[in-house]
């Protein structure tokens, strides 16, 4: 465990210097959530008139669903990385040494978790300049990271596992469309699930994303209700881990097929 802690640090250090030397990434990454929250702000804004929306303004209710969804598309490119270093032989160099393979799928998580809080609090800064009030105070916009985080490692090391298969940008960029598009609309992210057709309500409450969604508007709500928070937020730590083991076996898929 402390081999795999000093590898999980230096890979870490190591990945995080390489986002800070392009920090356009982020930046661009942004780009489509605010369209999102500038835009769908205001043009379904009156959509809280509909019969199963709880919040006094939409802003209130979109923000953290572009948080989440910021979530999404960010950690969906998280095996680019991986597919980068295969191209250059640094991925064939590091699986030759003794590094721990654990540390490897832990620190790319531990980049993205980096990356999602950053992107996270930009995104709340500005729903706050178009209005948003969000009664759960800091202790609500915490547990919306932390939910994100753990969102944001399963769906990283899925994507980190997948580049390890597909080795190619084409591939890797398909099975990240296929899988963050669905989970983002079959979620409650811009849309309360009350007024959703049944089967959607149905799905969504086996969605990851649906209980990041749900976890984060409860603890920014005035009265948070704890007993739907936690369950989620276990919920999504027990799919984190999940994805994260899995990801880490298919290293020997990619050693297998060299």
């Amino acid at each position: 465990m402390t081999t795999t802690a000093a590898h999980t640090g230096y890979l870490t250090g190591r990945l995080l210097r390489a986002t800070g030397r392009q920090p356009a990434f982020v930046v661009i990454m942004l780009i489509q959530p605010m369209i999102w929250l500038l835009l769908f702000g205001q043009l379904f804004k009156r959509v809280v008139e509909l019969p199963g929306f709880a919040s006094g303004s939409y802003i209130d209710f979109l923000t953290p669903g572009v948080v989440v969804m910021t979530v999404l598309f960010t950690s969906g490119w998280s095996g680019m990385a991986f597919i980068d270093d295969m191209e250059r032989g640094v991925m064939d160099r590091m699986l030759s040494s003794p590094v721990s393979r654990g540390a490897m799928m832990i620190s790319a998580v531990a980049n993205q978790a980096v990356t999602i809080v950053v992107q996270g609090l930009i995104v709340v800064v500005v729903g706050l300049l178009l209005g948003a009030s969000f009664s759960g105070g800091v202790v609500g916009v915490v547990v919306m990271l932390v939910a994100s985080v753990l969102l944001a490692a399963a769906f990283s090391s899925l994507s980190n596992g997948m580049a390890l298969i597909v080795r190619t940008q084409e591939s890797l960029i398909g099975f990240s469309t296929m899988l963050t598009l669905p989970l983002s609309f079959l979620s409650s992210a811009m849309m309360a699930r009350e007024v959703a057709p049944d089967w959607i309500q149905t799905v969504s409450s086996y969605n990851p994303v649906d209980w990041t969604v749900v976890a984060s508007r409860e603890a920014l709500s005035a009265s948070p209700d704890w007993s739907a928070i936690w369950p989620r937020l276990g919920g999504l730590l027990v799919v984190a881990l999940a994805a994260v083991w899995l990801a880490t076996r298919a290293f020997r898929s990619y050693q297998r097929s060299l």
